[in-house]
């Protein structure tokens, strides 16, 4: 399932959308989240247990291996 955040520009676009939500085709759901909202829940979660740096430079390395070990064959 992918998840896309659409901003209508027409009001007949939600009778489209409600339209495709009745088929099942779709499901809707609206949120008043915006960016700064959603960055300031991040961040509260991340406070609560942050990675240590080994951590992150673990997670960095293996992320090159993966990336640029395959190139290098």
């Amino acid at each position: 399932m992918r998840t896309y955040q659409i901003e209508i520009l027409n009001p007949k676009a939600v009778k489209l959308l409600q339209d495709l939500a009745d088929l099942e085709l779709i499901s809707m759901r609206q949120t008043d989240d915006n960016l700064q909202t959603v960055i300031k829940r991040l961040r509260e979660k991340a406070s609560a247990n942050p990675p240590s740096i080994e951590e992150i430079t673990k997670e960095v390395e293996m992320e090159r291996a993966e990336r640029y070990g395959a190139k290098k064959r």
